[in-house]
């Protein structure tokens, strides 16, 4: 029984490719999303909060301001809704679950990038 639970788990882990990135990183997350007999693609950028289970169990919380409120949206890593996530920047965070994110507004909710190494302003060092 376990090992058919993890051959189904590594089919659907290996049938997404998801880049790596942790709590603190900005993400756009392009998401299926079916209306009746149309499908769309809507895209969802904001800052990860958590990841959290591990294989096809796993999730990642990702938080944006839409005007004034906050969203939260959880997504699954092994959706076959999840077309693809771009990581757009890399955030230096010391936790790996961030919720007091959710209270910080305006300068405070900034959060530092991290710096690549072997990288300077797009170029790679000679």
């Amino acid at each position: 029984m376990d090992s058919i639970i993890k051959e189904v788990e590594n089919e659907l882990v290996e049938g997404t490719e998801v880049p790596k990135f942790k709590a603190g990183a900005t993400v756009t997350v392009h998401y299926k999303i079916k209306e009746g007999n149309k499908e769309r693609v809507q895209q969802f950028q904001g800052i990860v909060i958590q990841r959290k289970g591990s294989g096809a169990t796993e999730t990642f919380t990702v938080r944006k301001m839409s005007g004034n409120i906050g969203v939260e949206r959880i997504f699954p890593i092994a959706s076959p809704f999840i077309e693809k996530i771009e990581v757009n920047k890399v955030g230096s965070v010391r936790r790996s679950r961030i919720y007091y994110f959710r209270k910080r507004r305006g300068k405070a909710a900034k959060i530092k990038e991290k710096r690549q190494l072997g990288e300077e302003n797009g170029k790679a060092k000679k």
